[in-house]
This record gives C-alpha cells, sequence and structure tokens, in this order.
C-alpha cells in the first residue's frame, strides 16, 4: 500500500518506487577489468589502454584506448572479445609491449588463440589452430624487452569434455610477430602463473602450485637462468602463498608474501638474503581466482604504491624511500590493477561506496611536499551517472556480530550493512525486509563500492547485508583458514549470525529475512535452508552447488580438489560430503526458494540446480526456476541480468506479500507449489 502524508510518501517496505529499475542496472554497463599504460616505461603522456566488459555487447570484452588528448579508440575489431576461459576464470587475457605502442597481444574467446594486433592492422594469431575447439587456452603473458618473442600460461585441453585430470598447465614460449609452435619451458606443476622475464632477458620467473593446492595455500616462486637452466626456488611452498612476481630494473624481483600471516611485500636479490619491503598487518595480495592482478608497483624515485585492504575496504598507500607508509587521500574502497603511468604517477581501476569503478591517474605528492598523502587525480574513464541523488545511495557499514566455529566456540564474524534507503517512508512501526546476500569463492570478500544491484534492493527499501564470513579474504591468512575443513558449517553460523544480530537489534523485520548467493555462496545459501532452526522466509539460488560429491566429480581442473581443504579429501571423506550436501538434507527445507541457472556453466553445472529444483517440487516447497542460454558462471548478457534480478525481485514480492510497483512493468516469475 502507498499512501501521502503531508507531502511524504509512505509506502511498505519493498515496495518503494524507485529509480534503480534492472533497465538502469544495465544501461551503458560495463565491467571494467585491467589497465596498462601504453609506451615506454618511464615516458609520460603515451596513452592508457583498459578492458571493458559491455552488457549491451552480450557481456564481451573490448579494449579502450585513451590517447594524452582523451581521444578514446577501441583497439578490437567489431564483434571480438578479449577473454581467456583458463582456470575457467580467466583474467590476464591481454597485454601490451611497452617498446611498440598501439600493439596488443590478446585471447580471443571464441576460440582461445592468441592474437597480435598492430595499431589498425588486421589481428594476427601467434598460436596454432588447436585440434579440439578451445583445446588449447592461453593467459598472462609477458613479452621480452627487445618485442621478439613472448610467454604464455597455456592450458591444454586434448580432447572435448576431457577430464580434469588430462588437462595440463604449462609455460611456453612463441614468437612474437608471426604464428609459431609453442615451445614448452615449464611443465610439471598442476598450476602454472605469471611466467614473467627479466629486464635483460636471461632470467624467467613463474608461479607454481600442485592438488591440493589453491594459489592461496601454497605457492611457490621460482627462477630459471635460460642459458643453463638452473631453477631457484626463490620463495612459497606448504604453509606460504606468493603472488604477483614483478622484475624491477636493478634486476631484482618483488612479490607479495603472506608468510606473516598477510599478504606483504618482499624483494629478492640472487646472492641475497630476502628483504621485507612492507609488513602491515593488511592484505596488499588478493586471491588467485583470475590471472593478470597487480596490487602494487614502483615509481622511478623508488616510492612504492599499492592498494591494501583492512576491515573490507581498500585504501590507496605510498611507501616513501625512507620506509614511511601513507595512506594517500582518495575516496576510493575498492582498487584494482595498480601499475605506474610515467615516472611520478600511477594508474588504477577503482571505485567508492558512492560511484562505480572508474579508470584513475593518481599522482602522489612527493614527501618533500610536506603534505603527508596528498594527491592530484585525472579521471581517465569515468564511472556511469547513473542520476542518482546522493541522498538516496546507501552506503555500508562495517559490521562486527558474534557467531561460532566449527566445534561451537565463540569467534567473530564480518560484513558490511547497507540499510534502505529511497526518496519515501515507511508506515510507521514497520522494520524493513532483510537481503543477506553471501560472496562466492568461498575464498572471495564482500566489496564496498556502488552496485546497482545492491540499490537496486536497498533503494525499494531492503536492508542488505554482505557477509565476510570465515573463510573471506582481507582479514589475514588465519580468517582465510577457518573454513578449512568447514564449509558448510562456519559459513552457513555466520550468515545465520548476521541476519540473526541486525533482527536482534531492530534494524530489520525478523519475519522477512531471505538469503541470496551464487556459485559457492548459492551452496550456503541451501546449506542455510536446509535446517531445522533457519531463520529465512525465502531464498535466491544463483548457479549453486547442492551436490558436493557430485561438483567433486564433475568440475573443472582448477577446482578438481578445492574441496579438499574445504572439506575432506574425496573421495575417503565422502560420507562428509554426503552430509554436508543441501541436497542430502532436502527433507528440512520449507523455506521458498527461486534457483538461477546458465546452461553452458562448466563451474557449476546445470544439474547442480535441476537435482535440488526436482526435490522440491517433489516435496511441495515453493520453487521458481529459470535457465538462461548461453550464459556460463554469472550472467553477463544485459537482458539475462535484467530478467533475473526482476524475476528474484518478483519472486519476494510474493512471499512476503508486498506490491511490485506497475510503472517497472516486471514480468511475475512462475513458483511451483505456490
Amino acid at each position: 500500500m502507498t499512501t501521502s502524508v503531508v507531502g511524504v510518501t509512505i509506502s511498505g517496505y519493498g515496495s518503494w518506487p524507485t529509480p534503480v529499475t534492472s533497465e538502469l542496472v544495465v544501461t551503458a554497463a560495463v565491467r571494467l577489468g585491467d589497465v596498462r599504460p601504453d609506451g615506454a616505461p618511464g615516458t609520460e603522456g603515451t596513452g592508457v589502454v583498459w578492458a571493458e566488459g559491455r552488457a549491451a555487447e552480450g557481456g564481451r570484452v573490448q579494449l579502450v584506448r585513451r590517447a594524452d588528448d582523451g581521444t578514446r579508440t577501441d583497439l578490437l575489431p567489431a564483434g571480438a572479445n578479449a577473454r581467456t576461459a583458463v582456470h575457467e576464470y580467466g583474467g590476464g587475457a591481454w597485454w601490451l609491449h611497452g617498446g611498440s605502442p598501439g600493439t596488443v597481444f590478446y585471447v580471443e574467446w571464441a576460440d582461445q588463440r592468441l592474437y597480435r594486433r598492430d595499431d589498425g592492422a588486421d589481428p594476427v594469431p601467434l598460436t596454432p589452430e588447436p585440434a579440439v575447439p578451445r583445446g588449447d587456452r592461453y593467459a598472462d603473458g609477458d613479452v621480452a624487452p627487445d618485442g621478439s618473442w613472448l610467454v604464455a600460461v597455456r592450458e591444454h585441453h586434448p580432447s572435448a569434455g576431457c577430464p580434469a585430470t588430462e588437462v595440463v598447465n604449462e609455460i611456453v614460449r612463441l614468437d612474437a610477430h608471426a604464428p609459431s609452435e609453442p615451445r614448452v619451458l615449464v611443465t610439471g606443476p598442476d598450476f602454472v602463473a605469471a611466467p614473467r622475464i627479466s629486464p635483460d632477458a636471461t632470467t624467467l620467473a613463474w608461479l607454481s602450485w600442485n592438488h591440493p593446492s589453491m594459489p592461496w595455500d601454497d605457492v611457490e616462486l621460482t627462477v630459471r637462468e635460460l642459458a643453463t637452466g638452473t631453477d631457484t626456488v626463490v620463495a612459497g611452498g606448504p604453509g606460504e602463498s606468493v603472488t604477483e612476481p614483478q622484475w624491477q630494473p636493478d634486476g631484482s624481483l618483488t612479490f607479495l608474501s603472506d608468510r606473516t600471516g598477510w599478504w606483504n611485500l618482499y624483494r629478492w636479490l640472487p646472492g641475497h638474503d630476502i628483504e621485507s619491503l612492507i609488513r602491515i598487518d593488511a592484505e596488499i595480495g588478493v586471491p588467485g581466482w583470475a590471472l593478470g592482478g597487480s596490487r602494487y608497483t614502483f615509481l622511478d624515485d623508488g616510492r612504492i604504491v599499492f592498494a591494501r585492504s583492512s576491515n573490507g575496504f581498500d585504501a590507496l598507500v605510498v611507501r616513501e624511500t625512507s620506509g614511511t607508509i601513507t595512506e594517500l587521500e582518495t575516496p576510493f574502497s575498492v582498487i584494482g590493477s595498480v601499475r605506474a603511468d610515467g615516472p611520478h604517477a600511477v594508474v588504477c581501476v577503482a571505485g567508492s561506496p558512492t560511484a562505480e569503478p572508474g579508470v584513475h591517474r593518481v599522482v602522489p605528492a612527493p614527501a618533500a611536499a610536506g603534505e603527508p598523502g596528498a594527491v592530484g587525480t585525472q579521471v581517465l574513464r569515468p564511472p556511469r551517472d547513473l542520476g542518482l541523488h546522493p541522498e538516496t545511495i546507501s552506503v555500508p557499514e562495517s559490521i562486527r556480530f558474534r557467531s561460532t566455529d566449527r566445534a561451537g566456540d565463540p569467534r567473530t564474524g564480518y560484513g558490511l550493512y547497507y540499510p534502505p534507503l529511497g526518496a519515501h517512508d515507511a508506515p510507521e512501526g514497520e522494520l524493513p525486509p532483510l537481503l543477506v546476500v553471501i560472496h562466492g569463492g568461498p575464498t572471495g570478500s564482500a566489496v564496498p563500492v556502488l552496485n546497482v544491484g545492491v540499490q537496486y534492493w536497498t533503494s525499494r527499501g531492503f536492508g542488505v547485508v554482505d557477509v565476510d564470513y570465515g573463510g573471506s579474504t582481507g582479514y589475514g591468512r588465519a580468517y582465510r583458514e577457518e573454513l578449512k575443513g568447514a564449509w558448510g558449517i562456519v559459513d552457513v553460523a555466520d550468515c545465520l549470525a548476521a541476519a540473526r544480530a541486525l533482527a536482534d537489534t531492530g534494524r530489520v523485520d525478523p519475519a522477512r529475512l531471505a538469503i541470496r548467493g551464487g556459485s559457492a555462496g548459492g551452496f550456503t545459501t541451501l546449506a542455510a535452508l536446509a535446517r531445522d532452526d533457519t531463520p529465512f522466509s525465502a531464498g535466491a539460488d544463483h548457479f549453486g552447488v547442492a551436490d558436493l560429491e557430485a561438483l567433486a566429480q564433475e568440475t573443472h581442473k582448477f577446482e578438481s580438489r578445492y574441496l579438499d581443504g574445504l572439506v575432506g579429501p574425496y573421495p575417503q571423506a565422502r560420507d562428509v560430503y554426503t552430509e554436508r550436501s543441501p541436497l542430502t538434507h532436502v527433507g528440512k527445507f520449507s523455506t521458498p526458494l527461486i534457483v538461477l541457472q546458465g546452461d553452458e556453466d562448466a563451474i557449476v553445472p546445470p544439474n547442480q540446480s535441476e537435482m535440488i529444483v526436482e526435490a522440491l517440487r517433489s516435496r511441495g516447497v515453493p520453487v521458481a526456476y529459470l535457465l538462461f542460454s548461453g550464459e556460463q558462471h554469472g550472467f553477463r548478457k544485459a537482458e539475462n541480468i535484467r530478467r533475473a534480478l526482476d524475476a528474484e525481485l518478483a519472486f519476494y514480492a510474493r512471499i512476503f506479500g508486498f506490491e511490485l510497483p506497475a510503472a517497472e512493468g516486471i514480468e511475475p516469475v512462475e513458483i511451483a507449489n505456490l
């Protein structure tokens, strides 16, 4: 019901009219990826290139070059899609060579071959056509200083639909100008990443790890003298995760390691002990779901600019040559792809609680200027102008709440809470519904940046809590490992605890608690509903895991042993897999559920969703199911993003009993057993 009292519109929570429609969510929406300066190292004004995933173009990734005069040019031909399927999650799908401005190396999504495109010329394939379509996938490359050759990760799939045990990951060498047969440089480890060529082209560095470890568990950093083939393990191994190796002009190798419990920065020089460059109780590194990231860089004067995460929020920080560490005065709360741009500046992709990510150039003031933290900034690629009044944007607050570990002992959980905020008010005495959001991974984190998908809910009168449950990143290795052997226990406990804490303090309606999550978050959603004591009265599962055993048997190589650490080794711990699977406890389901799934998902195949949907239908539990054609793990097409959001809202409207805004013309969703 909507009424008007002395000029103020009164609407029930959930039914507030809002400008944040699903159309706004996708209109001109882009996913900004990596950003790199396009020119010789140490030079200014040579241009910047970034990646844009465009929802209106089917989610394809275009590369955009901005010249120093502000002119923007698409670098790839119409229809090209710079996206790699290595590890299924991709990353590192393109790179540049500083000596050749306007030249880009990229992996084409359609065939997974590596291409070179010189400014304005037709793309040239550098890798052979594989015997199996998309059988050879490339990523995370680096070009030799003279521009004549390059290295890259290759993931070889010998046959269509081959089992994970047959997939081979290697580092290969290729000609940088013309097609050539890949020459294998590194083979043997289950996984390799970040091949990096030294400034004098005599040494190669790379990362490697083996099953059942993931890249945030046990990773080795190795260097090889190319002339002799001599390998040296620089850092890493059991209990240590190493990431982001970078060669410096003086021949030293810098890298991030969590040997102290936090991903901090170190430097190695042959013949010398490893030197700690930055030691703080905060994370510089991030989990290696995607390849090719960069969270730190060096300026020509020796200063280091880096992003660090603390209590769920990023900040841009500078380490002076004196060792002093100063947080820079920027509005950013989420930062990625930090790279030097000329001798004094960095470029990065960054956003804030009130602005979506954009591409920015930041110039830290030198320490001698006497203004610690002062910066100059330039927006190179602005975020969308959404036309939203700042007072109607819900800004997250960091919350802590009491939860329990796998043994039931007290511990602290974390999250970001977005209160309902819009241009309307609610009837006196009414409390808002709560949407508990479960991030994926589960080795991921809540992201405190303006997300129109979150504002879609808060502007309608929902409270939203994004839970950084035990196992999340950004709180150190010990917190990340609280999920070891406890997936489906600790994460569920934290989600229940967050919802109950907000309800107990009177901030939300305890009778209208909903939970939603995608991928691993979908598993936690289902596990939280498959219990007699669940506080939730509605749920939304986005391509989530219903049967852990089926996932262990069917998923792709990168995650095929991930569950060994989260649940237990398979098949030895088969009983645990059965006990933890939501499908096993379908008899305890009584909460209405909507399930959304892509039909080409190779990470969580559609049969996972179909098993839970069929089980609930047969038991008479209200359930809705939407299968989206042509979508993989996560929805990229504008029309599917819109339908998924609106269908979920329509589902909650039916379950919670509020009205949908007629002006939006939202199509109802079919709910079986209701």
